[in-house]
């Protein structure tokens, strides 16, 4: 246990393009050994915790989940100091009994994607990190706390995350189903993979827009009823948040999350044979293991 206060980083997915309620707010470019970022990163504090905004999709929403620069998001994000994610991102439902405009508290993942980068460790180094238990209990557990009354919103559930940007056949979405998952998305692989290698815990905030094309009672999901949606969420979304970060105020931060060491005894490569570029590469996500 410690007095210090994480600092928060938030990436907002589709419909949450910034925040408001920041003090010395400050759209700031951050540069990457990996590429471009999604966007500048909004800076600045709320009841005196530090905040990193980062717009996953980019102001007005230019990038598909395809084509976002995941590992350049994490390793900018890394170097200004965050130290913790929340993740808030649009999600269909594969169940009956989430409906949409309700919030989930991911606790698991299920990766079918394949067109991403999904490693800082692939140039010369390899890693191993650890990803059974893939999202903090500590930031879940204080994302339910601060729920306001409003807000229909369940701690656990499994997140498919899908290429993309098309959604869902009829019988992807039923295959889905027979696996048990919760929610399905598009962005948060390999988001949460590289937050871990980043030793950055992580957590995801699903807001269910729609039921996928599966349920027999609505229609195929479309972008005009998600939008619609959205823009109910984003609003519960952007009071949530100021209610985490109040309650983040006034607790004692637990640091014993593994994750927060996930590096430790992942790194496999002989230091001998370690190239420097790796390492340079890798400055912001391992510097204390090179």
């Amino acid at each position: 246990m410690s007095d210090k206060k994480p600092f928060l980083g938030i990436i907002g997915g589709s419909g949450i393009y910034e925040l408001n309620d920041i003090v010395n707010p400050e759209w700031t470019s951050v540069k990457s050994l990996y590429g471009s970022p999604s966007d500048e990163i909004l800076t600045g504090s709320i009841n005196g915790i530090s905040i990193a905004f980062l717009p996953r999709h980019g102001r007005g929403h230019s990038l598909s989940p395809s084509n976002i620069n995941y590992r350049a998001n994490i390793d900018c994000l890394k170097s200004i100091g965050v130290t913790d994610i929340i993740s808030l991102s649009a999600v269909g439902s594969l169940k009956d009994t989430i409906k949409p405009g309700s919030f989930v508290i991911i606790d698991q993942f299920i990766d079918r994607t394949f067109a991403r980068k999904k490693t800082f460790f692939d140039e010369g180094i390899v890693a191993h990190v650890s990803m059974a238990k893939p999202v903090s209990k500590q930031l879940g557990e204080l994302i339910l706390e601060s729920a306001p009354n409003n807000i229909n919103i369940s701690l656990g559930g499994t997140y498919l995350a899908m290429e993309g940007p098309q959604f869902s056949t009829l019988a992807e979405s039923e295959l889905y189903r027979s696996w048990n998952c919760d929610v399905i998305g598009m962005t948060n692989m390999p988001e949460a993979k590289l937050a871990r290698e980043a030793e950055i815990p992580y957590a995801t905030i699903a807001m269910v827009t729609d039921y996928d094309c599966w349920h027999p009672d609505h229609d195929a999901v479309t972008v005009d009823s998600i939008i619609e949606v959205l823009n109910s969420n984003s609003n519960n979304a952007k009071k949530l948040v100021l209610n985490i970060i109040n309650n983040i105020s006034k607790k004692t931060w637990d640091w014993t999350d593994p994750a927060y060491k996930a590096l430790e005894n992942a790194i496999i490569t002989h230091k001998e044979v370690r190239s420097e570029k790796a390492k340079q590469k890798l400055q912001n996500i391992a510097k204390n293991y090179l």
